[in-house]
This record gives structure tokens, sequence and C-alpha cells, in this order.
């Protein structure tokens, strides 16, 4: 199979892998589920949690998806529009595994979302 032959998933854990080879301390991973459909977006994000459980590298994850960042990560960082600033700084200590409908953590996404300027 060639590259250009690999299905999205495949390619983004391909990359996934090529980042991981190495035993990396740090990862720096933008907006890598962003081309995927939504099942596989969510084993992807399953799957990084896992790697990251199992290996403990750090993560910077660039995403726009608040949901997504909230669900993955200890701290999400807001920031503005171009000229980018920083907005607010917020701490996720929800412990793995986390459920997406988790009362604590649909609050921190409203939260983060009126930072945005979207009150839903």
């Amino acid at each position: 199979m060639y590259p250009h032959q690999l299905s999205g998933g495949m390619a983004q854990r391909a990359a996934l892998a090529r980042g991981l080879v190495n035993d990396p301390a740090l990862l720096v991973l933008d907006e890598p589920f962003g081309k995927l459909d939504s099942l596989t977006r969510i084993r992807m994000q399953s799957e990084l949690v896992r790697l990251w459980q199992r290996a403990r590298f750090s993560v910077l994850f660039v995403t726009h998806d608040v949901e997504e960042a909230l669900y993955l990560a200890d701290r999400v960082v807001v920031f503005s529009e171009r000229p980018a600033r920083v907005v607010a700084d917020f701490r996720n200590e929800l412990p793995y595994p986390r459920h997406r409908d988790d009362p604590r953590l649909v609050a921190l996404r409203r939260d983060v979302l009126a930072k945005l300027g979207l009150d839903v």
C-alpha cells in the first residue's frame, strides 16, 4: 500500500506512530484529528489518551474543538483571534477515563465557550 492510498484514519495513525517512534518527551500535535469522521476521531482521541497514560510523554495539542480539548487535556489555553493573545487558562482536573457527558466536563465546556463569546 502506498501513502496516497491510506484512508484518513490510517494516515493519522501512521502520523501518530511516526511522532511516537523515538519515544519523545514532548509530542506536538496541530489539529491531528481534524479531517477524520466523528467515530474515527473519538477512537483516535481514546488511543492518544491510552498511549499517553502508558508512556507519560507531554503533549502540546492544538485544536479548534473545545470538547476535544477538554476531553484530552489537563490544561486548556484559549487564545483570541489575530493577533493571538491568551484569553483564558483552564485547569481540567477530572480523572481519566473521562466521559463526555460528565456534568463537570459539560460545565467546563460552557465556561470555555463563554470565554469565546458563545453563550450556549
